[in-house]
């Protein structure tokens, strides 16, 4: 049995702590918090499109975008990853319409707009491919928070270690969702439809 010496102090205990619980619950819901689609993320570049054309930030906007980097030596990813998006390009039919596709190279140093060109139009014509200056293009990978890191090979030659995800991107320019490698295509449909919304 409890003296009243105890419960005093216990039950002062027990207001103070569930007013400190109050308090923080009231002061976390006031926080602002980062939702779904990340306000800084992407970088203002000045690069040149599979045409020969210049392209900046600007053209990411206006439109929901597929943004991917990768570069056309890509022994695997980067042409199931292409292979991919023409399929989801193929399965949304109409309702794609105003989806844009975007293939940043990590290797601009060999990845020049011809080979760009030819190599994204194996896949499907509605993914452009962008390339440029390195120190350009380097802009817009660290923008966009993409690892790229090249790799010497045992011949003399090298590869590019990169990030496989695809990026969703707003007609705002904000990053909304990201696709994983090998994600399931049901899923992958989705998050793109719930960006065409």
């Amino acid at each position: 049995m409890f003296t009243r010496e105890w419960t005093i102090p216990a039950i002062l205990g027990i207001v103070l702590l569930i007013v400190c619980g109050a308090l923080g619950y009231f002061t976390w819901s006031l926080m602002p918090r980062a939702d779904a689609a990340e306000t800084n993320i992407g970088a203002a570049f000045t690069l040149t499109d599979d045409r020969g054309q210049p392209i900046t930030e600007q053209a990411l906007k206006g439109h929901p975008s597929l943004i991917y980097f990768g570069y056309t030596h890509c022994p695997e990813v980067c042409p199931t990853t292409l292979y991919e998006m023409a399929g989801w390009f193929k399965a949304l039919g109409d309702q794609g319409d105003a989806l844009k596709a975007y293939f940043f190279s990590v290797d601009p140093e060999r990845d020049t707009p011809q080979i760009m060109h030819n190599y994204t139009g194996n896949f499907t014509d509605r993914i452009t491919g962008i390339t440029g200056d390195p120190n350009e293009m380097q802009k817009a990978i660290k923008g966009w928070r993409i690892y790229a890191k090249r790799m010497p090979t045992p011949d003399g030659d090298y590869t590019m270690d990169h990030t496989a995800s695809v990026l969703l991107v707003g007609a705002d320019g904000n990053l909304r969702s990201m696709i994983a490698y090998g994600e399931d295509p049901n899923i992958a449909l989705q998050k793109i439809r719930n960006l065409l919304q």
